[in-house]
């Protein structure tokens, strides 16, 4: 039998390797948000939804777009949600739609409902095969027929491309409408990502057909005017939000939580140094001009800068989760876990229902009501985009939201050589695996980010090094400590790369971390700032009560749904207030409130607004603050107030449906 011939080409390999899925479990409040999940509206869509249930995909006739993303958005959640909750009823989805897609692949190899050339879309199978990787490694009983499938269709897609890269760049000529707005053309770094696990996990004599398509496609994204390298260069890069609706790929907000992955996607390719710079910087830009105090991105759907006011689609905030996830895998550099941390316990909770079965299509960071805005403070989102519900707008953020919480799951444990095990995305988690063939069990039992305690658990048939990233926004003043076994508390003094690391002996070890939560308060933006305390960002806890919601309404005309496309738990919800948001604040009052002690069992669910076991609480003056476009003027920059202050409480940001989170700084009167 002939040898399998070895890879040509190399790819630069990530500073820090995964576990199969299915190897990391959620416990604690982490587990209980993946059950709401499970139960809520991403866990039936499969059931009702007709992008979903009735998508071409699986044989039926409803898509949203030309793109067909609908299914393989869907079935890139549900496959982690599935085998990390090793959830029967999930996992029946997904084998279901594993089936018929693979069994229904062209003869040519192309994967997916469409037939015809004017309709085959490239990008949509980038999304398929994130969900086909980790189903691969999840259940190896399909990974054979899961690897035959992606190498078909790869070899397919170089022969496409090669073809004046059809399926990538529509052709007037040819009449083309698979991607008219050019989102998969700003998005040709996705399907190298899928192929470079390919490449480097199951080659199968097929590496030089791969290693070209994936040149392939971003030489078309280069040929398109979507190479993102050209937008990542200082003085090209927007510092400002898009004054107006722009159809450039770049000032798109998904596209560029996207996108922050396209260089180092490249530079595994080419080694070109100059892309590692390029990765930093655009992160780097992407905060300082373009983003949210929940860590997300400001747009809707076009860059917004910094303004409290624009919207932030939910699609970013999971999007920014992958990103920052796979560049801290890749780099090791503790911001970018930082920044996944962020999006997930900030962006992500505040865009749904803490039921799970509710989503906005955008957030804002100030948002004193819930509900239809006339006047759209948008600039390409409809009046009803901050409701809650199954579709306040594009139905992306329905079948894309619920990839956040799983795939942080997946990713919160990684490895750096066979013998070192970091928990990189902190919560309560627990592993399975092997460490120089020894079964390793390693299970953190915390309330983080609502504590700053860590206590691990690790069993180990051998002698290994593990490693908890240290949070850069925690102190380095000595009061964060570890022990071993009760011995005396020492100071953590973790490495440059922001990790504690400790060698653990084959048998039990019992290891606490404290992590000190402390407040902050954050350069002001425009005269505002805001308050964080530990990872958690802090808004005003504005009361809504008499909630009213109707039957569903259509994305497309606002129209109600018909009983067979809704489920009785789909509603659509609308919050208005009822106390007062107009608020200055003294940011130098903060105080801390534990409501029940933080280590203990928390509420469930979690992000509602009641739930939480620490509240903060300052000193804020009513003042004149405008309304605009239907929403909260932009914060007056320091105004003036007289008379004593009222203390006013704030929650997370996370459980704040309603909220101010940008706060005016209060100027007190001069004393004559």
């Amino acid at each position: 039998m002939a040898q399998p011939k070895e890879p040509a080409n190399t790819l630069a390999p990530f500073t820090y390797s995964t576990f199969p899925l299915g190897s990391i479990k959620a416990t604690g409040w982490l587990e209980d948000q993946l059950v709401l999940e499970a139960n809520g509206l991403a866990g039936h869509l499969f059931d009702f939804y007709r992008y979903v249930a009735n998508s071409s995909w699986v044989g039926g006739t409803y898509e949203y777009s030309e793109l067909h993303e609908s299914a393989p958005y869907w079935f890139n959640y549900i496959v982690p949600l599935a085998f990390t909750l090793d959830d029967p009823r999930l996992k029946n989805q997904a084998q279901q739609f594993l089936d018929y897609v693979i069994d229904h692949q062209a003869a040519d190899g192309w994967l997916g409902p469409e037939t015809t050339r004017q309709t085959r879309g490239i990008w949509a199978r980038s999304l398929l095969c994130f969900a086909l990787m980790q189903y691969a490694e999840a259940d190896t009983s399909q990974t054979d027929r899961i690897v035959t499938a992606m190498h078909k269709f790869s070899t397919l897609a170089n022969s496409m491309l090669k073809n004046n890269f059809t399926g990538l760049i529509q052709q007037k000529s040819e009449k083309d409408n698979f991607d008219p707005y050019g989102f998969g053309l700003s998005r040709t770094h996705e399907l190298p990502l899928a192929l470079q696990w390919l490449y480097e996990n199951h080659p199968r004599n097929n590496s030089e057909v791969i290693w070209e398509t994936m040149d392939l496609m971003f030489a078309g994204g280069r040929q398109g005017s979507r190479d993102w390298t050209t937008f990542f260069v200082e003085g090209v890069f927007h510092t400002i939000g898009t004054p107006y609706i722009k159809t450039s790929g770049f000032t798109h907000g998904v596209n560029l939580a996207e996108g922050l992955r396209y260089p180092t996607v490249l530079y595994r390719m080419t080694g070109n140094e100059s892309l590692l710079q390029q990765t930093a910087d655009a992160v780097n830009w992407t905060y300082l001009y373009q983003s949210t105090r929940a860590g997300s991105i400001t747009a809707d759907e076009h860059l917004g800068g910094l303004s409290p006011q624009r919207g932030s689609e939910t699609c970013m905030a999971v999007e920014i989760m992958f990103s920052m996830s796979y560049l801290f895998r890749f780099h090791g550099v503790n911001d970018f876990a930082d920044k996944a941390e962020r999006a997930a316990f900030n962006a992500l909770p505040a865009a749904l229902s803490p039921d799970w079965w509710a989503h906005q299509y955008v957030q804002q960071t100030n948002q004193p009501w819930s509900r239809n805005l006339t006047a759209k403070p948008y600039f390409n989102v409809v009046p009803y985009g901050n409701t809650f519900g199954l579709e306040p707008n594009f139905p992306c953020c329905t079948v894309n939201h619920g990839q956040g919480y799983p795939k942080y799951v997946a990713a919160s444990y990684v490895r750096e050589e066979e013998d070192h095990v970091i928990h990189a995305l902190l919560g309560p988690t627990t592993l399975h695996t092997k460490v120089n063939g020894k079964n390793v069990l390693i299970s953190c039992k915390t309330n983080y980010p609502f504590s700053g305690k860590l206590v691990y658990a690790i069993t180990s048939a051998t002698d290994m090094k593990f490693s908890i990233r240290i949070p850069t926004w925690t102190n380095s003043t000595g009061q964060n400590t570890y022990s071993i076994d009760g011995a005396k508390a020492k100071p953590l003094a973790q490495e440059s790369a922001g990790l504690q690391t400790l060698p653990i002996q084959k048998g039990e070890t019992h290891l606490e971390i404290n992590l000190e939560m402390s407040v902050q308060i954050t350069e002001p933006r425009n005269g505002s700032v805001a308050i964080h305390y530990g990872p958690l960002l802090y808004a005003l806890d504005i009361e809504y009560a008499n909630l009213s919601n109707h039957t569903p309404l259509n994305w497309t005309d606002r129209t109600p749904l018909p009983d067979g496309q809704i489920l009785p738990e789909t509603r659509d919800w609308i919050l208005d207030p009822t106390s007062e948001w107009r608020y200055a604040i003294d940011p130098a009052s903060v105080t801390v409130e534990k409501l029940h002690d933080p280590d203990q069992d928390l509420q469930n669910p979690i992000w509602a607004r009641d739930a939480a076991p620490i509240a903060l609480w300052v000193d804020g003056w009513l003042i004149d603050w405008e309304e605009q476009t239907g929403t909260a003027a932009i914060p007056p920059q320091y105004p003036v107030v007289t008379g004593e202050p009222t203390r006013i409480r704030l929650v997370p940001y996370g459980a704040a449906k309603l909220r101010i989170a940008d706060f005016p700084v209060a100027q007190r009167a001069a004393v004559m």
